[in-house]
């Protein structure tokens, strides 16, 4: 495992110009566990989970588990960039959320749904995710290859209501405990200054 203290800040990650709410669109296996980690930072009022990649006849937790969709499961995450930079909720996204370099899974979840991928919602959000790829691989940060696909954000689909907070909502599921927790566990731990006092 590596220490979350060898990923750098993102050297390139401009403030968007204009101020308001921003929203980020991550996949990074079971969306379980992603929005765990997510709706620990500060700066982040929501994370929601959901499918992105596909149409809207197939976004729905049935279908998409095929793995015959072009659908991820994926977390919309809107933050206050004043608060956290889309560079820093990446930084989380690639040290602590998920394993880059495992092509069409994250452990044992097995399948396209489960793959990495950014769906980036405009050109500045692309290239902040693109230099910081390079940047990682040039650090030589992951003994492997970095497979994250970088995708245009067409839409967003909201999961079925059982999804949402699902680990909040059932922390001694066996699942979360071995999966969602520990990740938990490490934001907390090499993050702490950044989380919420409370979070929701």
């Amino acid at each position: 495992m590596i220490s979350p203290e060898r990923f750098p800040d993102p050297a390139h990650d401009p403030a968007p110009p204009t101020p308001g709410e921003r929203t980020a669109v991550l996949a990074g296996g079971c969306f379980w566990c992603v929005e765990a980690v997510y709706r620990q930072l500060e700066g982040v009022s929501a994370v929601t989970s959901g499918y992105a990649g596909g149409d809207a006849g197939s976004a729905d937790y049935e279908t998409v588990s095929t793995g015959r969709t072009d659908h991820a499961e994926a977390v919309e995450v809107r933050y206050d960039p004043a608060k956290t930079s889309y560079g820093q909720l990446l930084r989380v996204f690639m040290s602590i959320a998920h394993d880059p370099t495992q092509k069409d899974g994250q452990g044992a979840d097995i399948g396209r749904q489960y793959r990495s991928a950014i769906f980036h919602a405009d050109d500045a959000q692309r290239e902040v995710a693109r230099r910081y790829i390079d940047q990682l691989t040039a650090g030589r940060v992951f003994d492997a290859p970095i497979v994250t696909e970088l995708v245009p954000l067409v839409r967003f689909y909201r999961a079925e209501d059982y999804h949402q907070d699902y680990a909040a909502r059932h922390p001694d599921q066996p699942y979360i405990r071995m999966v969602a927790a520990p990740k938990v566990a490490k934001l907390r731990r090499y993050w702490g200054d950044r989380l919420k006092t409370v979070p929701r």
